[in-house]
This record gives C-alpha cells, sequence and structure tokens, in this order.
C-alpha cells in the first residue's frame, strides 16, 4: 500500500512539472520563433475574419509529448 501512494505522489509530481511547463510555453510562446508559424498551419484571412489552425504546431507538439511520456515510462 504505501509502495503505490509513494508511486502516485511521484506521478502526480511528474504531471504537475509537465502542466507548469506548459504554461510557461503558452506565457512565453510570442518570444519563441517558429511556434505557430510553422509551414503546415494553416491561416485564411478574408476581409471580417481570420482562421488560423496550426497543424504543424500541434503534431510537433504531439511527437514531443509523446517522446517524454515515452521517456518517463521506460526510466521509471
Amino acid at each position: 500500500m504505501k509502495d503505490q501512494r509513494k508511486y502516485m505522489g511521484l506521478l502526480l509530481i511528474i504531471v504537475g512539472g509537465i502542466i507548469v511547463l506548459f504554461g510557461l510555453l503558452f506565457y512565453f510562446s510570442d518570444n519563441i520563433p517558429l511556434i505557430g508559424r510553422l509551414p503546415g498551419d494553416i491561416r485564411i484571412k478574408r476581409e471580417n475574419v481570420t482562421f488560423y489552425f496550426p497543424l504543424a504546431t500541434s503534431i510537433l507538439l504531439s511527437v514531443i509529448i509523446s517522446l517524454i511520456f515515452y521517456l518517463i515510462r521506460r526510466f521509471s
């Protein structure tokens, strides 16, 4: 029972750290040069409407997050 509590505590710390990193990424995203402006991102501007879908950015972030979770599973 104590091992499960320690594991759950460690898991919550890791998840909390990841959430903090994402918060910092969103907060400082204007200063990061390529985030949101990759070649695969879709941006359509009309007179009154702007549609923006960050497809390439989403795929890049998904690969990075998957890699982080893979490394966590591999070394824990």
